[in-house]
């Protein structure tokens, strides 16, 4: 069994600012906008990094399920983790983990070659997890809401190599992780001393909740080739936090160079 993190999902409120700031500051390019999106009251665009996503999606109204979540997170934020499993089976034994948890199955779909299984944020405390398979089980290739293959011809490492963490902010972080760690699997936890799963190419962290923050998916590790070069774009951009770190759509953006 392994389970593979593939794509990131923020929201905002405005798509364009966003996604200047991500093309801008990281180097990373749009590679995919899905016009199927519109049916659940969407705009969005994916932008690979490496051979994993980011995605944005901004809500065409209110009264969606993403303009709920930007209302109760107050301003953009992070919205929802997706794993790839692979294979089939690996897919069937996490969703029915979630349901022997009595965890919600917020929404799910069975398509020719490819499916997928949205657990509920309210149930997985920081975000939406979304589990999905695809017939092909290339974790470096196809990615159907990618538009399949035509992604990789986007792809820019210069300065972004890989996505390898998520941040995942909660006041009671060992919970919330148990939670995770009953659907995604016990194997992926790791004896660190912390509140982490590792998944095969990337760590799930659980910290504790700020004074000033709300539950969610608060930041993204990020493997990079010119972490300086990253930084400046930032300053000219202003997302520069108090920290130091770059944030870009709510998110800090956490830049590991080696």
């Amino acid at each position: 069994m392994t389970i593979h993190l593939r794509q990131l999902c923020l929201v905002a409120s405005e798509l364009e600012p966003v996604v200047e700031q991500l093309t801008g500051i990281l180097g990373i390019n749009v590679c995919h906008i899905d016009p199927g999106v519109e049916k659940y009251g969407l705009r969005n665009v994916l932008l690979p990094i490496g051979t994993d996503f980011l995605e944005v999606v901004a809500p065409l109204h209110a009264e969606t399920a993403a303009g709920r979540y930007l209302k109760k997170m107050g301003g953009n934020a992070g919205y929802m983790v997706i794993v790839q499993t692979d294979n089939r089976a690996t897919q069937i034994e996490a969703r029915q983990r979630a349901i022997d948890a009595g965890i919600r199955i917020a929404h799910e779909e069975d398509r020719i070659g490819w499916s997928f299984c949205q657990l509920h944020p309210a149930d997985m405390v920081t975000a939406f997890l979304d589990i999905e398979w695809d017939q092909q089980q290339e974790f470096a290739g196809c990615w159907h809401p990618a538009g399949e293959l035509n992604w990789k011809e986007f792809v820019d490492q210069q300065l972004c190599k890989g996505i390898i963490g998520v941040e995942l902010r909660s006041d009671k972080p060992g919970s919330v992780k148990t939670k995770w760690e009953k659907v995604l699997g016990e194997g992926n936890a790791l004896d660190d001393g912390e509140h982490s799963l590792q998944l095969s190419n990337a760590m799930l962290r659980f910290v504790e909740l700020s004074d000033t923050s709300s539950p969610g998916l608060s930041g993204i590790d990020l493997r990079v080739n010119d972490k300086q070069a990253i930084l400046n774009m930032a300053e000219r951009f202003g997302c520069i936090d108090n920290t130091g770190h770059v944030c870009i759509c709510g998110i800090r953006f956490y830049l590991h160079q080696w």
